[in-house]
């Protein structure tokens, strides 16, 4: 129950998934406008369903494959409880093969990853209290920490020059064992992450990749064993301007 003891959590969820009466709702918006970091909890499911909506409508009719077809209804439970995998764990290598149905049709894995920091990032920039794991006052904990889960040294790029302060850091999920986010805010309160993870096998290529998920841009590259995905709800002038010191940073 929310600290007023009135408007439940699942009165939030409903409100969330527009489940709720007029007249509850008139209730849990006034409950809201007076409850700043209520609202801006549910700002953040919000946010999260419509990613999930970008990232699964598009394949929700899509013809179920031969060797995977059973009768619907079952098909559709089976896809629902897979975008609760999805949201809960950044949906590691499972988004893919759900989303496409077949080993062919899969997306890269470099557009997995890509996504996986879409996600990420648009389920922890609306945090109020808990944005990251580790704050930036732990800065020299937070890199050994993340370094030492990761298997390699870390070097979180410092963006104040480009009005960015480091906000700290946190342990994700990833396809091939965990990754790190970073996570950067400028004085009005924009967000960018930095979504890192290492590759077991060394990668020469390091041009820069675009996608957008619903609101979120992403800037995406390898680095030899490394991985980086820069995301934001900017202008892709902007997340390209930032992408292209951090990349001269981490390669001076």
């Amino acid at each position: 129950m929310t600290s007023q003891g009135l408007i439940t959590e699942a009165d939030l969820h409903a409100y969330v998934d527009g489940l709720l009466s007029e007249a509850r709702r008139i209730e849990v918006e006034a409950f809201l406008a007076a409850n700043s970091q209520e609202a801006e909890r549910v700002r953040a499911y919000q946010k999260q369903n419509e990613m999930l909506r970008t990232l699964f409508d598009q394949i929700r009719d899509e013809p179920i494959p031969l060797r995977m077809q059973r009768p619907r209804r079952l098909w559709r439970s089976a896809l629902m409880r897979y975008a609760v995998i999805a949201a809960s764990v950044m949906f590691g290598g499972v988004l893919g093969w759900v989303a496409h149905g077949s080993q062919s049709s899969k997306p890269s894995d470099q557009i997995t990853f890509a996504r996986q920091a879409a996600m990420a990032h648009a389920v922890y920039t609306p945090e109020v209290r808990h944005p990251v794991e580790v704050s930036a006052d732990q800065e020299e904990h937070l890199v050994n920490w993340l370094s030492k889960r990761l298997g390699a040294r870390l070097k979180p790029p410092h963006l104040s020059k480009l009005g960015y302060d480091l906000v700290g850091g946190r342990l994700l999920p990833g396809n091939r064992g965990p990754v790190a986010q970073f996570m950067y805010q400028d004085e009005k309160g924009q967000r960018l992450t930095l979504y890192v993870r290492t590759d077991a096998i060394a990668n020469r290529e390091t041009a820069f990749r675009f996608i957008q998920e619903g609101g979120v841009r992403v800037f995406y590259w390898l680095d030899g064993q490394f991985g980086y995905a820069l995301s934001g709800e900017v202008e892709r002038a902007e997340l390209s301007r930032v992408a292209n010191v951090i990349y001269y940073q981490l390669n001076p």
